[in-house]
């Protein structure tokens, strides 16, 4: 009930004592405590939030960015943007970057993934790289697991970073996770065209470690 509707029921209740003559016109008032609306939204769980509310707000700003920048990427599904539990993550598709069973980034793709290297390096962010597959078997003449291109495409693509955009190596880590980490249904080829990714974790603009920081002493 809000103050208005309190108050025409307290006068209600005043002239209905009064008449009766069971309590003087100030018990009667006082009778009804007049209470602050409650706001059910303040009871909300943190998942109702909206996604830029749960992001750090610089990564909000690069997210944003990168929307605009990858455009026809996104579109086509080469490219998808989302936030995870460690920060905002970049998706590329194998489709758009890479040829099947190859750690090599297409000569096709150089151009949005040089639009994605400038917006990191723009920033001192934290990038973790992790190479994903579907769980099809792969056996070639240069990788005989799952593991093994999921690594090499990752590190691949932080040599990429390093050396043509000049990323800072300090700020970069790569991990392959094989089929492992499925993002859909591998039981059809949506599915294993989904999970055969590498995605760039950003996690924000911390503190690089420095070897000065690892000496004896340093470490807490």
């Amino acid at each position: 009930m809000d103050r208005k509707k309190v108050g025409q029921l307290s006068t209600a209740i005043q002239a209905a004592f009064q008449q009766l003559g069971a309590a003087p016109a100030a018990a009667a008032v006082s009778a009804v405590p007049i209470q602050e609306p409650v706001n059910i939204n303040q009871a909300a769980p943190a998942l109702a939030l909206p996604r830029d509310e749960q992001e750090p707000p610089d990564l909000t700003g690069l997210r944003k960015e990168l929307e605009r920048a990858l455009v026809p990427e996104i579109l086509r599904g080469d490219v998808a943007l989302r936030t995870g539990r460690d920060g905002l993550v970049i998706s590329l598709r194998e489709a758009g970057f890479f040829d099947s069973g190859s750690a090599g980034v297409k000569a096709a793709s150089q151009p949005a993934f040089g639009r994605i290297a400038k917006l990191l390096g723009e920033g001192q962010y934290n990038i973790r790289i992790e190479g994903h597959t579907d769980n099809v078997r792969i056996h070639n003449t240069q990788y005989t697991s799952n593991w093994e291109l999921s690594t090499a495409r990752s590190t691949e693509m932080i040599r990429l970073l390093v050396v043509n955009y000049g990323l800072q190596p300090q700020r970069l880590s790569a991990s392959g996770y094989g089929e492992y980490h499925p993002i859909a249904s591998n039981l059809t080829e949506t599915g294993r065209a989904l999970n055969r990714r590498v995605d760039l974790v950003v996690v924000g603009k911390l503190e690089a470690v420095s070897p000065q920081d690892l000496r004896p002493g340093n470490v807490h």
